[in-house]
């Protein structure tokens, strides 16, 4: 578990570090999750360091919400003023990363597929 936890911190600094010197183009967040990812992908990481700590992160995901919903709320006039587009917006990129998602899936299953 310990060695999950570290893994999850280093990549998640190597991500705001390569943000920062980005100029966060991107956020730091993402691109260590990206960088976590290549790193399962190519083996560099197994699986199985990281999975107890990805479960625990994922079944408690709710409370990572509540800042992001105090934040809602107080900006809320701002919000109120600009809903229209932000709906179209939501909807918008939650299409999209359901497309690149099922994309993504539907090649590597592919590939896993042949490779077995």
């Amino acid at each position: 578990m310990i060695k999950g936890i570290f893994y999850i911190f280093l990549f998640l600094f190597l991500g705001e570090t390569a943000s920062y010197f980005m100029d966060r183009a991107i956020p730091g967040s993402v691109i260590g999750m990206v960088l976590l990812f290549l790193s399962l992908k190519f083996n560099i990481v197994k699986p199985d360091e990281v999975r107890g700590v990805a479960y625990w992160l994922t079944k408690n995901m709710a409370l990572f919400f509540v800042p992001a919903s105090i934040g809602i709320m107080t900006a809320w006039n701002l919000i109120s003023a600009h809903w229209f587009a932000l709906t179209v917006i939501s909807v918008v990129t939650t299409v999209l990363v359901i497309a690149v998602v099922g994309i993504i899936q539907e090649h590597t299953g592919k590939k896993n597929k042949v490779e077995k």
